[in-house]
Order: C-alpha cells, then sequence, then structure tokens
C-alpha cells in the first residue's frame, strides 16, 4: 500500500469522525483537516474528482467556523458588558405586526423570543412600553413551566425579528462555550428586570 493509499484511508477515518460529532466547532476542525487531506490526495493522486469536490468544501467549512467563533464571542463580549442581544439578529427572521395585535398572551406556552426593530410594543401587565432594539420573551426559554409571565402587544405598527427557541437551543447544543455565555447573559438580563420592578428603598428619616 503506498503512503498516498494511506492518505486516502486517512481522509476517510476524518470524515467518518465528522460524522459522529455533535459539537459544531470541533465538527468544522475536523471537517477542514478531511478536506486538506483529501485535496492533497486528490492532487498526488490524480484522483481529481475528490480534489475539486474537498476544494469546494474547504471555504465553505472555513466560513461557517468563523461565523460561530465570532457568534461566541460576541456573546462572551455582552453577557460581561452591557447585556445586548444584537448578536442574535443574524439567526432570527424578521415580521410584522399591526397595532392592536397581540403577539403572546400571559399563560401562554413559551415558543420564541422577539427583538424589536421599528413601531411600539408594550408589556400591558407592567404597563411597560417597548422601544426598537429591546429583547422580549427571552426569560420563557428557562421559565420552568415555559410559560408567558406578561402580555406583550403591538401598539404602534412596527417590525419584529423572531427567533425559536428550537433555534436557540440548537445553538446551544452544537457549542456549549455560546450555551454558557447566554445563560449568563439571560440570567443577568432576569435579575435587572427583578431589581427596576422592585420598589425603592425607603429612606430612614
Amino acid at each position: 500500500m503506498s503512503w498516498v493509499e494511506i492518505l486516502g484511508y486517512f481522509g476517510s477515518s476524518l470524515t467518518i469522525t465528522v460524522y459522529s460529532m455533535k459539537r459544531m466547532i470541533p465538527l468544522r476542525l475536523i471537517g477542514i483537516g478531511a478536506n486538506l487531506v483529501f485535496i492533497t490526495y486528490g492532487f498526488l493522486g490524480a484522483v481529481y474528482g475528490q480534489l475539486i469536490l474537498h476544494s469546494i468544501l474547504l471555504p465553505v467549512n472555513l466560513y461557517r467556523l468563523r461565523e460561530m467563533l465570532l457568534l461566541v464571542r460576541k456573546v462572551k463580549v455582552a453577557s460581561h458588558s452591557d447585556l445586548n442581544m444584537e448578536w442574535l439578529k443574524p439567526y432570527m427572521k424578521r415580521r410584522s405586526a399591526k397595532k392592536g395585535e397581540v403577539l403572546f398572551r400571559k399563560g401562554d406556552d413559551s415558543a420564541d423570543m422577539f427583538y424589536t426593530l421599528t413601531g411600539r410594543f408594550r408589556l400591558n401587565e407592567i404597563g411597560l412600553d417597548i422601544a426598537p432594539g429591546q429583547v422580549v420573551g427571552e426569560i420563557g426559554l428557562i421559565e420552568p413551566d415555559n410559560k408567558r409571565t406578561l402580555t406583550f402587544e403591538c401598539i404602534e405598527d412596527g417590525d419584529l425579528l423572531t427567533i425559536s427557541y428550537e433555534h436557540v437551543k440548537e445553538l446551544y447544543f452544537q457549542n456549549p462555550e455560546f450555551g454558557f455565555y447566554f445563560l449568563q447573559l439571560v440570567s443577568k438580563r432576569l435579575f435587572k428586570d427583578i431589581e427596576r420592578l422592585q420598589p425603592p428603598a425607603a429612606h430612614p428619616a
């Protein structure tokens, strides 16, 4: 057996490893390794089908790896700074809302979270107006009963971005580091909301 054939078998073993992995960053790294091995194998062994295929797959894997690393970095920075969730916008879908439309009611099952873009919205039970650039519904992701605790209504026509909890969970399980910082960020936002809703402490006379 020549060393070029050994290279081909090594590339095949890496490809099998890729299909058995669940964590996205290690999967992409192994995939990139397999691409490089097969590009070398295809060039030296004149197996041009493999050479062309993995020359195409290599930049795809590099792009997806970069995308996930940037996501982790952004959520890590956000978890230690201003609680901003703009880093999640590329993973969300746009939708419109009309005045009087109720996006969800108190007691409804929680299924997704929102990011307001334009218009005005309100959390009715606490009379809180939600301006553009705010995240709503993220607490439902970690709420034990998975129920809405407030009613979210559109009071002026506008647009939102939305992402399902299933998609967030998919990102979470693909990359545990993302999951850690995401939960840290949501917890900080929860404690900030609790602090904001508490009555001011009375000052001693």
